[in-house]
């Protein structure tokens, strides 16, 4: 499932649009601009993202946990790694993304 979440990301960064960090991906999500949401779960301390999981499901956004910042980051063009990043214009990773939806 990372694996696909990371393939969304990648695919959107370079065909539609993201966003990268927990305060953009936040103000995306509450403005229902956010198509998907993907949050590391290697953050220290968690509370950093712990809000992201319950505001996704308020808004009906597909959101997933994957293991590693770093390949976070990597997907997202990064040199970093990021907490969380969100795709605002799929492209052509709607597809990808759809199965989120499920």
């Amino acid at each position: 499932m990372s694996e696909k979440a990371y393939e969304a990301i990648e695919v959107a960064r370079t065909t539609g649009k993201i966003k990268k960090g927990t305060n953009e991906v936040t103000k995306q999500v509450e403005r229902g601009a956010a198509k998907f949401v993907a949050i590391a779960k290697d953050i220290n301390p968690p509370e950093v993202t712990m809000h992201l999981p319950l505001l996704c499901k308020e808004k009906g956004i597909p959101c997933v946990e994957v293991p590693s910042k770093e390949e976070l980051g990597a997907a997202a063009g990064l040199q970093v790694g990021t907490a969380a990043v969100c795709v605002t214009e799929a492209g052509e990773a709607a597809a990808i993304i759809k199965e989120f939806n499920k």
